[in-house]
This record gives C-alpha cells, sequence and structure tokens, in this order.
C-alpha cells in the first residue's frame, strides 16, 4: 500500500516511520528543504503529559477580553473580517464549560499517555539524541490565587492517572534551584517528575533520516497545488517543485493508495477545497533561544512560568523560553510592533528570573536571541483531528495546538494503525469512527 503524507513535522513524520513500520510504501511531500523547519522548529521543547489543561475553561472568556489590548498577554485575539475566525471563536466559547472541560482533559491526557509510551519505544528502537532531559516538568506560581487554583488542577489530573503533585516553594527550589535568585516571589508550585523535555526539531529531522533509510520518498521543496478529488475520493495529489534545475516550475501527479494531511495550520484551508471542514485555526506562538552565559546556573529542569505563561527547557548550552498564543490569522511576522513586544517580553522575563545566567540582550542591545514563531494548529477543544474523513482515502493528523511534540508519536502511531485497519490501545474519539460522535466542536469531516 501507497501512503502520500503532506507535512514532514513531527506528525507528519512519525506517521511516516509507524506506516513505514507496517510495510507500507511511503512518500512524504514537504514545501520546506528538509523536516520540522516550520511549526516543529524551535517550540516549548516540553512533553508534558500532565500539563495538558485545555484553553478553553469557565475563566476563559472574561481573561481573553481583558487580555485583548495587552500586547504582553498569554492569550490575545486579534479579530479579523475572516468567518473562520469566529466560527472557531464561537465553537471555542461553547467549550468555556466545566463539563466540557473535563471531557477533553480526559481524551487529551489519554492521548498524551499513549504518546509519551510510543515515544519511548521510538528512541529505545532508533537511538535518536536530541538533548533529551528526563527531570521532569516543574511550574511556579508567584500568587496565591492562582496557587490555591493549582491544587484542583492536580486533582483532576491525578483522577486522570497523572502524577502532579503540589509542591512548597522550598520543594520546588529543591528540585530546581536555578530560580533561587527569584525565590522570594515565588508562592508554590507543582511537579510531575515522569514529564521531559527535549528538542523536537532535531528529533524530528533524524526520525525523517531514518524514514529515508527506510525507503521513504521525500519530496522536499515541494507545494501541495491540489488534491485531486474523482468521485468520493482523492485520486492524486498535485505538487511542484519550488526550484528546478532548468528554472522553469513544472506540477506533476502523486498517486496512492492513501492520503494523510499533515500539515499543521495550514491542513484547514486545504482539505476545504474537497469538502472537509474543519475548526482548526492558526495560533501564532513564539520563542527565544538564548545561549547561556553560566550553564551551571541555568535549569535542568524544564519549567512553566505562570505569571507569564511561559516554558524554558535547557537545550545543552542554550535555553530556549517559549509562549503566548496570537489568534491573528496567517501572519508570521517578526518585525511587527506586536512581534517585538511578546519576544522582548520573553528576554526581560528570562532575564528577571534568571539574572546574569543568558545573554538576553535584543538585537537593538547588541545580542543575538535566536527569536521564532510558529503557527500552531489549534482547535476549539484542544483535541486534535485524528482518522479518517468522509472523502475516500482521505486521513488527516492535525489540530495538535501547543501539544504537537507532546502528542506527535502517538499520533502517526495511532494513524498508521487506523489506516491498516487496526484499533489504538486507547480511549480517544478518532474521526471516522463512532467515539468521534461524542460530543465536540461540530464539524464536517
Amino acid at each position: 500500500m501507497k501512503t502520500i503524507i503532506l507535512g514532514a513535522g513531527i506528525i507528519g513524520i512519525s506517521t511516516a516511520w509507524h506506516l513505514l513500520e507496517r510495510g507500507h510504501e511511503v512518500v512524504v511531500v514537504d514545501r520546506q528543504p528538509d523536516a520540522a523547519l516550520e511549526t516543529s522548529f524551535a517550540n516549548a521543547a516540553q512533553i508534558s503529559v500532565s500539563y495538558c489543561e485545555p484553553w478553553a475553561n469557565r475563566d476563559a472568556p472574561l481573561k481573553a477580553l481583558k487580555w485583548m489590548f495587552d500586547n504582553e498577554a498569554p492569550l490575545l485575539f486579534r479579530p479579523h473580517l475572516d468567518w473562520h475566525q469566529w466560527r472557531w471563536g464561537l465553537q471555542f466559547l461553547a467549550q468555556c464549560n466545566d463539563a466540557a472541560f473535563e471531557r477533553n482533559v480526559q481524551q487529551i491526557v489519554a492521548l498524551g499517555a499513549y504518546s509519551h509510551a510510543a515515544l519511548k519505544d521510538l528512541v529505545s528502537t532508533t537511538g535518536i539524541e536530541y538533548n533529551r532531559l528526563e527531570r521532569g516538568i516543574a511550574h511556579f506560581y508567584t500568587d496565591q490565587k492562582s496557587f490555591d487554583a493549582a491544587g484542583h488542577a492536580v486533582e483532576l489530573m491525578r483522577k486522570h492517572g497523572v502524577q502532579r503533585r503540589l509542591v512548597s516553594r522550598d520543594e520546588l527550589l529543591q528540585i530546581e534551584p536555578a530560580f533561587k535568585a527569584y525565590g522570594d516571589k515565588i508562592t508554590g508550585g507543582t511537579y510531575t517528575s515522569t514529564d521531559e523535555s527535549g528538542d523536537a526539531r532535531v528529533f524530528t529531522q533524524e526520525l525523517a533520516r531514518r524514514c529515508l533509510e527506510r525507503g521513504a520518498q521525500f519530496l522536499y521543496g515541494h507545494d501541495v497545488l491540489r488534491l485531486n478529488k474523482i468521485g468520493d475520493a482523492i485520486d492524486s495529489v498535485a505538487v511542484m517543485a519550488r526550484q528546478t534545475s532548468g528554472g522553469g516550475k513544472k506540477d506533476f501527479i502523486v498517486k496512492g493508495d492513501a492520503v494523510v494531511v499533515a500539515c499543521g495550520s495550514y491542513s484547514a484551508p486545504l482539505l476545504r477545497t474537497v469538502g472537509v471542514d474543519l475548526p482548526i485555526y492558526p495560533g501564532k506562538g513564539y520563542s527565544a533561544t538564548f545561549p547561556l552565559l553560566k550553564p551551571e546556573g541555568a535549569p535542568m529542569v524544564s519549567t512553566i512560568d505562570d505569571g507569564k505563561k511561559i516554558a524554558m527547557s535547557r537545550l545543552g548550552n542554550h535555553l530556549r523560553v517559549a509562549g503566548t498564543i496570537e489568534l491573528n490569522g496567517y501572519d508570521l511576522s517578526l518585525d511587527s510592533t506586536l512581534a517585538r513586544a511578546r519576544c522582548h517580553m520573553l528576554s526581560r522575563r528570562i532575564e528577571t528570573i534568571l539574572p546574569g545566567v543568558c545573554d538576553t540582550r535584543t538585537p537593538e542591545e547588541g545580542g543575538n536571541p535566536q527569536y521564532w514563531t510558529g503557527l500552531r494548529p489549534a482547535t476549539p477543544t484542544n483535541i486534535p483531528f485524528i482518522g479518517q474523513t468522509r472523502v475516500g482515502k482521505l486521513w488527516v493528523n492535525a489540530g495538535h495546538g501547543t501539544l504537537g511534540w507532546t502528542h506527535g508519536a502517538g499520533s502517526g502511531k495511532a494513524l498508521a494503525e487506523l489506516i491498516c485497519g487496526e484499533r489504538p490501545a486507547m480511549n480517544f474519539g478518532f474521526l471516522g469512527t463512532e467515539a468521534a460522535r461524542a460530543p465536540r466542536a461540530v464539524v464536517a469531516a
């Protein structure tokens, strides 16, 4: 069986690997010159099974209104004359209640646990090195109200089998002494020892190379022009090389027995061209990667700063800091006033928390931070779409939001199992199955 996979991020490459293991012929198409050069490139680096609460909760609408005019807000909604943005927003509001929150958490945790196990199996099988740190994930709070509320999150996660626990300020500083200089601002935190961190780009690119060794064909530097539909099924995919030796550009057809759309935020507009309408909207996220000036003073435990809703992870001699969500269409600019404000916030915050540990100078100050932005493919529920669409031979693996790295290995394995007629061993509403008919955002798939 020949499967065409559109997208070479962590989701697409994981899917390719697991299909190759099951004997499929695989073709991967991506517009970039290598794997993991878009949303998988510079994320927060966390494998966070235990820190996965959906954005939609009872407090989210009021917070979103409060943050609308704050350029440094964790969640920023910038309205456009865009029906898809407004529809997504209305469906998001419909999830902002306790019943939906509980239901969504159950599925997100189930996929996270399944995926973490799949990642461990992959690492054991391949031996890939990617700055992996199995030190857990900590989360610190700087006000008592937020710390008190953390107790409810801990109870919820433990209810779903996640061993997240409350820790005092002193306990948190024992877990990660790097924050001692900021310790008087910390009221307490939570900690999960089983979570981990690592470089998603490095892992994905190494896994792609192993896919190539196993016989996968990669069409890097190729745009997807269209999905060719004949009757009720996809017949082929039209692609075009961005550069050719002769200087001209020519499109050509790739045929297969199945097509997997794993294009992140760009999955939604592509799928709509063949009548599949999924509420996936881009959430612009930012990261900064800082060189370490004092490696001995940098954290080894991946940590979330609740005050600014940012995550920090050690990657060798650098510190990756990432966070914020901006619902602002497909904008990827880093030079706008808004983008600069959000990037500079990351620099200032790290200098406050870890003074003198990183070179946090902005470019204007003579520094060289690696600022980056990517579009997180967000769904109103934070639950990705994994499974078969109502169009024949067309499958989807998209909508992972901020958890693409956390859910990547398991999402690829699960979709490969579904394509091969197997049932993944977890309680999850896969697209095209009876379980998918449980309440969630309304879709036409």
